[in-house]
């Protein structure tokens, strides 16, 4: 909702789990450590929270009755994001890296084009190759075919073929993938 000036009213981030006074359910069923596992009043619970100066919080809301944990919930909050960081840090992005031939290629740029797709591979790239096809030249799929095939063998070594060429429209594609290092 906006104001007369245009401005946005800053809306407070809701937590994803409900703490201390947010909880109005009547009993709660209490784990963690330093706490006897069990069903309690949700006034005792979180009198026990109290004690150890920590928080009670909604676990398992859907749960009869819901799961409650005495724990410091800022700590958690910052663990559970400390982690998402980590898993976000090691995940791979995959990059596509393309090379593009013509029917008739001669072995120059051949060669050149390998060399260049031997790198992409092993930098962890995936990669595309292709044979354009203009005008005429459709005649000469099978030359192509051979050529992807070419490549696929000599680069057998640094990658696996994932998909084996097929022509779509006026290109005949291939997929190499990189292989994993041990």
């Amino acid at each position: 909702m906006r104001n007369n000036r245009g401005y946005q009213p800053r809306v407070e981030k809701k937590d994803a789990h409900r703490t201390n006074a947010a909880i109005r359910v009547p009993e709660v069923r209490l784990v963690g450590e330093n706490v006897e596992p069990g069903v309690y009043k949700t006034s005792q619970a979180l009198q026990m929270a109290d004690q150890f100066e920590l928080d009670l919080v909604e676990i398992s809301p859907n749960a009869e009755p819901p799961v409650c944990k005495i724990m410091d919930y800022k700590k958690f909050v910052y663990e559970q994001k400390k982690r998402d960081k980590m898993l976000k840090a090691k995940s791979t992005q995959i990059v596509v890296k393309e090379i593009r031939f013509g029917p008739q290629t001669d072995e120059h740029d051949y060669d050149f084009k390998r060399k260049n797709a031997e790198k992409f591979l092993k930098e962890g790239s995936k990669l595309k190759a292709f044979v354009f096809f203009k005008g005429r030249s459709i005649i000469y799929k099978e030359q192509g075919q051979i050529l992807l095939l070419k490549l696929a063998t000599d680069l057998e070594e640094w990658g696996k073929v994932e998909a084996m060429p097929v022509l779509e429209g006026k290109r005949m594609i291939m997929f190499i993938a990189p292989k994993k290092k041990k």
